[in-house]
């Protein structure tokens, strides 16, 4: 189990990766005027979100290969383990949220404002932080 965990790790830090930096790049797309620079950063987040899908999957299905083979049933007292999976799902949404922004971008329509990606950058800096302190300090 020790090489799945080891690759659980890598995937959640590929995917992580680009939840981190996708809505950065949306936050300088949406300040672009020219078509050049509209092209190129279409380019860009396209290749990083397809990057981070496979981050994504390789984390989900390292994390049930973990959750199913070696923690199921959940031991005793491991409430925290529900709340991370609530963050889990949560995340899955935020990357379903960044398909339909790159797509929004890729269509020349982009109904957000850069503010906005700016704010929106801290979802995942945030559940990660949460997911973190429930996997190690465990807390109820």
């Amino acid at each position: 189990m020790l090489w799945i965990k080891a690759f659980h790790i890598f995937f959640v830090v590929s995917w992580f990766a680009g939840l981190l930096y996708l809505p950065r790049l949306f936050v300088y797309h949406s300040d672009i005027t020219d078509e050049a620079g509209h092209r190129r950063f279409c380019t860009m987040e396209k290749r990083l979100f397809s990057i981070m899908t496979i981050g994504g999957i390789g984390t989900l299905l390292s994390g049930l290969w973990l959750l199913f083979g070696w923690w199921w049933p959940p031991p005793e007292g491991s409430h925290w383990l529900g709340l991370k999976l609530l963050l889990v799902l949560v995340l899955i949404g935020f990357h379903l949220a960044c398909w339909r922004w790159l797509r929004h971008f890729a269509a020349a329509h982009n109904p957000h404002p850069a503010r906005y990606f700016r704010l929106v950058n801290e979802i995942p800096a945030l559940i990660l932080l949460a997911i973190v302190i429930l996997a190690i300090v465990k807390p109820f």
